[in-house]
């Protein structure tokens, strides 16, 4: 059943452990079957709740999943194998557009910004006791949320989007229980839920996000949370529009006591209007990162909510690493104040990459999207033949299984670092790799 390998403990830790390595390390691998929990007690010499405790620990952390009479196995996605693994590397001479960053020419020099927030820390130092969240950003922040029509509420700043999630999910959730997301989606996430020992219900996106029909199944199947992208979906480039969002508010009005949580981590690149879904449930947050305008090492993200919400939150964060430094904080605020970025000049330059590619790709009558953002999502019929086709061909993408749960199989490719006068070439590349798919919604 095992093959070689042998689970090893007299604790339920210690078994839950030896599980969890051995997966992590591809000593097990996804869909194989673990012994019943008597036939294991017997062979490790434990009682057998023991080993009941351990698989209820690798089921809550996502590793492995049980079906009854039919046994527990290991995930086909465990959370200790990270999406971010199934990758391709791209060899020397091959162009690398799989990585999903974003243009390094179009993020702001950050020096004069650092030392800024340098120089306010020698002035006036952050020691413990100070507030959490530096006054002028917070303001500056609400000022941009409400320009935006995000509702009013307290704020908080995390450590960036996928922190601000996490912190909110173990706020509310507990193991076992379900959470609707968008497939494909944020590979990232798709590993966090089951991290956290939640269960992914796939939600069905098209070019306006969220299919209003399978997020209202989601929530009927006793989903307890939403998750949501607002603009620049990764890795379709989706986003919310107002017809979209207005039906996505009916179904939120069904389900209040849903917890929603709107990611729009595409501020700063998109110049499409935003239409927030937020207000509409008991509990929400909206997180607005800076990582794809100010550059991803800014570990930063606002996030702003119900009260309940945020003050388990900020509460959390009391109890762990306390605040995020107040360097950055002032960093970002000077960015902000200065206008380094020009929304609408970076918006365009991805913008018209982006367009370019997708119109050249349905030029050679390949489907492709790509409605905001940096990314370019190409459902293909052989996700597998088409990565190794445009390797040899000199492109690297990514695929697309590090982007989803059960929608079809497709390639990313980021338009971050194409100049103009490459798109005819790997749109040629990408026609003569892959099989056009004429579908309006991804899975």
């Amino acid at each position: 059943m095992l093959g070689e390998y042998r689970i090893e403990g007299r604790r339920a830790a210690d078994i839950s452990a030896s599980v969890e390595r051995a997966v992590g390390a591809g000593r097990l691998a996804p869909g194989e079957l673990l012994p019943p929990m008597r036939e294991l007690a017997v062979e490790l010499g434990v009682n057998p709740n023991t080993v009941a405790a351990a698989y209820r620990t690798l089921r809550d952390r996502g590793v492995i999943e049980t079906a009854g009479r039919r046994g527990s196995r290991v995930r086909e996605r465990p959370a200790s194998t990270p999406r971010e693994l199934i990758r391709v590397e791209a060899p020397e001479g091959v162009r690398d557009v799989s990585t999903g960053n974003p243009d390094p020419a179009l993020l702001p020099p950050l020096g004069e910004a650092l030392a800024a927030a340098a120089g306010r820390a020698r002035r006036d130092p952050v020691l413990y006791g100070t507030p959490a969240v530096d006054t002028d950003l917070e303001r500056m922040a609400r000022e941009m949320f409400a320009r935006d029509g995000v509702p009013d509420g307290p704020m908080t700043v995390t450590s960036g989007a996928l922190d601000g999630i996490e912190r909110v999910l173990a706020a509310h959730l507990r193991p076992g229980d379900a959470v609707a997301v968008e497939d494909p989606g944020w590979g990232s996430l798709l590993d966090l839920v089951p991290a956290l020992g939640l269960r992914v219900v796939p939600v069905g996106v098209d070019d306006d996000g969220p299919l209003p029909e399978d997020t209202e199944r989601a929530l009927r199947q006793g989903a307890r949370a939403l998750i949501v992208t607002a603009r620049a979906q990764n890795p379709t480039g989706a986003a919310v529009g107002e017809a979209r969002a207005r039906a996505l508010r009916a179904v939120l009005a069904r389900h209040p006591q849903v917890l929603l949580v709107e990611d729009d981590h595409g501020h700063g690149i998109v110049d499409l209007p935003l239409h927030p879904l937020a207000g509409g449930t008991d509990h929400w947050v909206f997180v607005r990162s800076v990582a794809k305008a100010y550059g991803p090492d800014l570990r930063l993200a606002v996030l702003t909510g119900d009260a309940v919400t945020v003050d388990r939150v900020r509460g959390r964060q009391r109890l762990g690493h306390g605040w995020v430094s107040h360097v950055l904080q002032d960093a970002v605020l000077h960015l902000w104040r200065s206008g380094t970025v020009d929304t609408a000049a970076v918006a365009g330059a991805y913008g018209r990459r982006r367009d370019a590619l997708v119109r050249a790709l349905r030029e050679r009558g390949v489907e492709a999207h790509g409605r905001s953002g940096m990314n370019v999502w190409l459902p293909v019929p052989d996700e597998t033949g088409a990565v190794a086709r445009l390797l040899h061909a000199g492109w690297a993408v990514a695929p697309g299984a590090r982007f989803r749960v059960a929608s079809r199989p497709a390639v990313r490719l980021t338009v971050s670092t194409l100049a103009m006068e490459e798109i005819g070439t790997v749109a040629d590349a990408v026609a003569a790799a892959t099989v056009a798919m004429s579908v309006g919604r991804y899975d």
